[in-house]
């Protein structure tokens, strides 16, 4: 075997020192290396569930869109109720002011039906020329003044008369009081004299026509 031989010069001497401490950096190298295979164990790496995360996320968007559709569910059950109520109060107010309407209808008929026996007594008066003509000039002015206000505070509250001579007999607008025989077969049902007039009240009959009416009769040859 050849057995190297290294001389005692300074070179030689320099590189057997040199050689030293490789020997002490390759010992410390693999003491460390030792430590670290020994403490492997005892390093530990998080890791991440990427597929855990991504149904959290969807369970958590699923339970978001139930949320928003009850949501919206509830808002059209208010949105709802609130246009039946407000339907309902304009129903009732309408309702309310027909009411009141109607109910001023009659509470007018009722005083103007107290009014029309005065405006009689007017027309009986008026009726009997021979004593109307004797009062006093000056007092029949009054109260033919007094009977025209009368006539124009029914005509403002939709009174109109019903004074119907010459017309046909209507038992709808007419109360036959009298009848006078006529040969004429046209003047047959005519009405010939109002004894009392009649009123209407926006087209309702507020008090019939008394009238006596013509009635035909074939004479016996």
């Amino acid at each position: 075997m050849v057995q190297a031989v290294i001389p005692k010069t300074p070179a030689g001497v320099f590189g057997i020192q040199r050689f030293d401490v490789f020997l002490n950096h390759y010992t410390m190298f693999m003491h460390m290396s030792d430590e670290t295979d020994n403490n492997s164990d005892e390093v530990q790496f998080e890791e991440t569930d990427e597929g855990g995360e991504a149904s959290s996320f969807r369970d958590k968007e699923k339970k978001l869109r139930e949320k928003l559709a009850q949501c919206e569910k509830e808002r059209q059950e208010y949105l709802d109720g609130w246009q039946r109520a407000k339907a309902d109060f304009i129903n009732a107010r309408k309702a309310e002011d027909e009411s009141r309407k109607t109910l001023r209808e009659f509470v007018k008929e009722d005083i103007l039906s107290q009014i029309l026996p005065v405006l009689d007594s007017f027309e009986l008066a008026f009726r009997n020329k021979e004593a109307w003509e004797r009062a006093d000039k000056g007092w029949r002015e009054g109260v033919e003044h007094i009977y025209t206000q009368l006539i124009g505070i029914l005509k403002s509250n939709s009174i109109l008369e019903i004074n119907p001579v010459g017309a046909h007999f209507d038992p709808n607008k007419h109360e036959s009081v009298e009848t006078v025989e006529t040969d004429r077969e046209e003047d047959d049902g005519k009405i010939l004299e109002v004894t009392q007039r009649g009123y209407e009240l926006n087209g309702r009959l507020l008090r019939p026509a008394r009238v006596k009416i013509s009635e035909f009769k074939k004479q016996k040859s």
